[in-house]
């Protein structure tokens, strides 16, 4: 063991005492003076399920938080002084901004159809002139709302169900900006995950449970779609894999092809919009979806992947120009993801090919060029 300071080896011999059935010390570290973080590598004396459940419960009475991780061929248990004490959240807000996303949605989808109908410049009037005209937007409205909502909900009840302290979703409503009235919505975690399990179950349920609700709402609203000539001057809503096969089962030909394509009806274009945003949500990056999954397959070898991915953004922003804007999001928010404090739980063959399909799924449901004009 490293000499230490006498002031400082008072708490420090109390973590230790701790681990003396946990794991076997080769090394002692004062990684943060006086003793707020200490480190102790050495080899697990059982699974690191076990090891953590007790240390946890251990390192608390003393007023820390242990971190359990790998460093080349050692265990470490890092004893980090204070306690993640998840911070309350205010209903009050998640539910106004809920309403307000309804009604931007609803307005969006009454612009697009009364636009439809009249002169460009007539719409607002139009809708003050009949508030009625509104409920036009419903089926585009209650399409991505469906969508968005089953989403979080997914990433709530699973992070509800391991005791995680998650908030439930902030919807961000776009009502005069965009095409779908939402820049969607998100699951903020007030402290770390526990463990790789339940960082993957918490990450993948949003996406899977989102794909449960779009799928059927997009094949319902491209069956009820026409096929017909493309209109100068649309835009024109890019191609999955999964969004050109479907077109083609069901139309049986590539669209769009030979001056045709589908004439979206809201439904369809709500539903294509909620695939888009679940493959969004799927970029291997950093906190998003994508990443949870990709590190709780891969621990830190997920992070040069992630940044390859970034570059690749970079990449293709000189196809569209929205990558640019994505990739410097991410850079922003990060692209490393952080690990949770339990880094050695393990994942299991059953969530390995999970992660394994729905890392698939990003790849069929990624549109290169999602939007472009005729």
């Amino acid at each position: 063991m490293d000499s230490l300071p006498m002031a400082f080896e008072g708490n420090v011999q109390k973590l230790r005492a701790q681990l003396s059935d946990v794991l076997s010390v080769q090394d002692v570290k004062v990684l943060e003076a006086p003793d707020r973080v200490v480190s102790f590598s050495g080899q697990l004396l059982r699974d690191s399920e076990s090891a953590y459940a007790a240390l946890r419960e251990r390192f608390r009475a003393l007023g820390y938080t242990p971190l359990l991780q790998r460093q080349g061929d050692v265990e470490v248990v890092i004893a980090q002084q204070g306690l993640v004490v998840a911070r309350p959240s205010q209903v009050w807000i998640n539910v106004v901004l809920f309403a307000a996303t309804v009604l931007a949605t609803l307005l969006t989808g009454a612009v697009n159809e009364v636009g439809q109908r009249v002169p460009e410049a007539m719409i607002l009037p139009a809708l003050l002139q009949g508030p009625i005209l509104l409920l036009t937007g419903l089926p585009f409205s209650l399409t991505l709302m469906s969508i968005l909502l089953a989403h979080e909900m997914g990433h709530y009840i699973v992070g509800r169900r391991y005791n995680a302290p998650v908030s439930l979703p902030y919807f961000i409503p776009m009502p005069f900006f965009g095409l779908f009235g939402t820049m969607g919505a998100v699951i903020v975690q007030r402290a770390p995950f526990e463990d790789r399990r339940s960082l993957f179950d918490i990450g993948v349920a949003g996406p899977l449970a989102g794909l449960v609700v779009a799928l059927p709402l997009l094949v319902y609203g491209l069956a009820t779609s026409k096929v017909g000539p493309i209109p100068p001057g649309s835009l024109m809503e890019g191609n999955s894999i999964l969004y050109l096969a479907i077109k083609y089962l069901i139309f049986g030909k590539i669209l769009p092809g030979h001056g045709l394509d589908v004439s979206l009806n809201p439904v369809a274009w709500a539903a294509w919009g909620g695939l888009l945003v679940t493959s969004l949500n799927l970029l291997p990056i950093g906190q998003l979806d994508g990443g949870h999954t990709l590190y709780a397959l891969l621990g830190k070898r997920a992070w040069p992947v992630a940044l390859g991915v970034v570059l690749l953004l970079l990449a293709m922003g000189f196809v569209w120009q929205g990558w640019f804007l994505w990739a410097v999001l991410v850079l922003i928010f990060g692209v490393r993801h952080p690990a949770p404090l339990n880094d050695l739980s393990p994942m299991g063959l059953k969530r390995t090919l999970v992660g394994i399909g729905v890392l698939v799924l990003f790849v069929l449901t990624f549109t290169p060029i999602p939007f472009s004009g005729v």
